[in-house]
């Protein structure tokens, strides 16, 4: 097995590409090693010294960790980590619930109307076209909610992207620019907690 590693933008993340499929369909974020107890492959990460985080793509995983560990000597151990789960055949999750994508920032309320229509174009473009763009940068970004009095976009940035010292910029020039454009209701979009 081959993996390949990638350098993301937030410099205390590195994306590892194990050449075959990691999730289904969604993503899926560990912020604690509490968290990595549903995963067998997230909870050896995080029992290693220095991983913060832990973030599963469709094809991907990224690490995160602590700024005072250096990558050159936690690349190694976290790229045994990933062989021996899949080379095992363990499942990547202990229990068929926790295999379900996080469905943290998406909006559970439901908008009537002009507004349901503009939500609609909104998800589309974040699905289409910035979501594989984020993806390749081993983070994801999720809808949270549109405020139609306001015109304000709210979005939750995951793995790579939460935390980078550039998401700032690209949510701003990037996606806030591209929301406007072609949806023009949208006034800004700011970052979800």
């Amino acid at each position: 097995m081959f993996i390949q590693t990638e350098a993301t933008p937030n410099p205390e993340v590195l994306k590892f590409l194990p050449g075959r499929e990691v999730l289904a369909e969604g993503s899926r974020d560990f912020r604690t090693a509490q968290e990595a107890q549903a995963s067998p492959l997230a909870s050896d990460l995080f029992d290693l010294e220095g991983v913060t985080r832990v973030f599963f793509g469709t094809d991907f995983i990224t690490v995160g960790k602590a700024d005072h560990f250096a990558w050159p000597h936690l690349k190694a151990p976290i790229l045994a980590a990933i062989m021996d789960h899949f080379t095992s055949g363990q499942p990547l999750f202990t229990d068929a619930a926790d295999a379900a994508p996080s469905s943290a920032g998406h909006d559970d309320e439901v908008y009537e109307g002009e507004t349901a229509q503009v939500v609609a174009e909104i998800k589309d473009l974040l699905d289409t076209r910035i979501r594989p763009a984020v993806a390749q940068d081993g983070g994801d970004i999720l809808f949270s909610r549109f405020e139609s009095d306001t015109g304000v976009v709210w979005l939750h940035l995951r793995g790579a992207c939460s935390g980078c010292p550039s998401s700032s910029a690209t949510l701003k020039s990037g996606v806030e620019n591209m929301l406007k454009h072609y949806v023009p209701e949208v006034t800004r979009v700011e970052q979800a907690l």
